[in-house]
């Protein structure tokens, strides 16, 4: 299966909180709910959850969903809510969890093991949603084959980013972009491709 990661990000990089005011409070973050979709972006997303096979997140964002998609009644028309209750859920947490939520198996031991296995597995996508400690260290451990960015044109200000103030450098491929919403998102896939190239120094003969 190829693992890939879809994650909704503000211009400055903020991936915290962005579909409520108590989605995620950590360090006192009071900007959340600042990701509005429109009808372009959210058949993008549909489109995305129709394609995966199973589902990997971080503990906290597992939460997240387990108190939202996990406990709302089907509407009937919803491929994401289709998708998060009938498809496998893993959960990678170094803290004990007790899923309620159907079709969930907590990943324990060698999760870079784990991972690698359920990668290996015939199948579409092994989907992340979130998961921003898990995206950072599955990007650190060359696991990641695609990066799918909901970029909203908001400035938050505040909140995790995506990535680190210091981490690996990694040049991207653009693989797609779905253009600008009609409200503004701008939708792009990206894989990784190595190291960036940087620029010589060049003497300044002048001086």
């Amino acid at each position: 299966m190829k693992l890939t990661t879809t994650t909704q990000v503000s211009v400055d990089g903020v991936m915290q909180g962005p579909g409520g005011p108590d989605e995620d409070e950590r360090g006192v973050f009071e900007r959340g709910g600042w990701a509005h979709f429109d009808d372009e972006a959210g058949a993008v997303m549909d489109e995305i959850y129709q394609r995966a096979d199973t589902f990997l997140f971080g503990r906290r964002t597992y939460e997240v969903f387990a108190r939202t998609w996990g406990m709302w009644d089907d509407p009937g028309d919803s491929p994401i809510w289709t998708a998060l209750n009938t498809r496998p859920k893993y959960v990678a947490s170094t803290t004990p969890i007790d899923p309620k939520w159907a079709n969930t198996i907590v990943l324990s031991g060698d999760v870079s093991a784990a991972i690698r296995e359920l990668k290996a597995k015939a199948g579409g996508e092994l989907q992340v949603h979130g998961s921003g400690a898990l995206f950072r260290w599955l990007l650190d451990n060359d696991l990641i084959d695609e990066i799918n960015l909901f970029t909203f044109p908001v400035v938050v200000g505040q909140g995790m980013r995506l990535f680190p103030d210091t981490g690996p450098d990694i040049a991207l491929e653009l693989l797609g972009s779905q253009g600008v919403t009609p409200s503004g998102v701008t939708i792009q896939t990206y894989r990784s491709v190595g190291r960036p190239r940087y620029g010589a120094a060049t003497a300044d003969v002048d001086s």
